[in-house]
């Protein structure tokens, strides 16, 4: 019985070749891939989808798709590494950057539905990522961090187990490296975080260095939660300072933003929010400004007043940096 015919196989993917960044299909022009019908469940909705796996290379591992067509459509992604198709980048650094609301659903309730629904949608190699009302200053943070040339380090064979506790035997015949391995948060990642964008040990590092390298490096002071704008629009009020930094900001609520104080008079304002680390979410988002009312403005870190000592517990009063 032919799989769609098959009413407990109606929701399972086919499909003829994987979608695949060039870093992961390798500089192999003649790869060769085998491929399997229903041979795993999808990472990110468990339905069932035909699977691929090749060797990029002469003295790489073997690789294999990790997610269905229809999950990589949806985000524009590889099927095998789950990096951006057109800048190479993790989902969360282009979701940031172009202010892009996560749909796809996390519970196992409703993925596999969303997959099904999504799966009539995106027709041919169409692809369900919707950037083309993403602001100026998004897309160019994106230009700079984007990987133009594809990365063939990363197809490298996995650490010898065996050599890392001292009892490998082949020597350079070993398939696998012989070296320790480094144990840090970049260690310990896994499929759904990559995907949906969310506590990413890469998407951090590479948007706290671009931070940094912008100038909007955290203060010391723990203290600070304030980022303070700079050449808003005269048009500019305090709802629609608002309103540009929560629509900039989709992953955070609005309750966490404590404040907005607008000074129409000298043209800037001071965003306020409730904890630290949304703070420097907001200032990793807007390392190459942000856009309200038209204008792109300046972003900085609110600061202390120097000289001042807090006495109370009340956090002290920010002021331009």
């Amino acid at each position: 019985m032919p799989p769609k015919a098959d009413i407990n196989k109606a929701g399972w993917e086919q499909s003829e070749f994987p979608i695949l960044c060039e870093t992961c299909l390798g500089d192999n022009p003649f790869v060769r891939m085998s491929k399997q019908e229903y041979a795993r469940s999808c990472g990110t909705c468990a339905r069932p989808f035909t699977v691929f796996r090749w060797n990029p290379g002469s003295g790489m591992r073997f690789k294999t798709t990790v997610i269905c067509q229809t999950c990589a459509k949806v985000k524009n992604v590889c099927q095998t590494c789950l990096l951006d198709l057109e800048y190479g980048l993790p989902t969360q650094v282009r979701d940031t950057a172009l202010a892009l609301q996560n749909e796809a659903p996390t519970s196992d309730i409703n993925r596999e539905y969303y997959a099904q629904n999504m799966e009539g949608k995106l027709d041919g190699n169409k692809s369900g990522l919707d950037s083309g009302r993403a602001s100026s200053a998004g897309k160019e943070m994106l230009k700079q961090l984007a990987r133009t040339d594809p990365y063939y380090k990363r197809n490298r064979p996995q650490v010898c187990s065996f050599f890392v506790k001292g009892e490998c035997s082949r020597g350079t015949e070993c398939p696998y490296r012989h070296e320790k391995p480094v144990n840090n948060e970049m260690a310990h990642q896994n499929i759904q975080d990559r995907y949906h964008g969310r506590n990413d040990p890469v998407a951090r590092k590479i948007l706290a260095t671009h931070a940094d390298n912008q100038g909007l490096k955290p203060p010391d002071d723990i203290t600070i939660t304030s980022i303070f704008l700079s050449s808003l629009s005269p048009e500019s009020t305090e709802l629609s300072i608002r309103t540009h930094v929560l629509q900039s900001l989709p992953t955070v609520q609005p309750t966490q933003v404590k404040s907005v104080v607008h000074v129409a008079k000298s043209r800037c304002a001071f965003v306020n929010f409730k904890e630290r680390a949304v703070a420097e979410t907001a200032a990793q988002a807007w390392a190459n400004g942000l856009e309200v009312d038209g204008e792109r403005v300046g972003v900085k870190w609110g600061r202390s007043r120097a000289g001042t000592k807090i006495l109370t517990s009340t956090p002290p009063t920010p002021v331009p940096a």
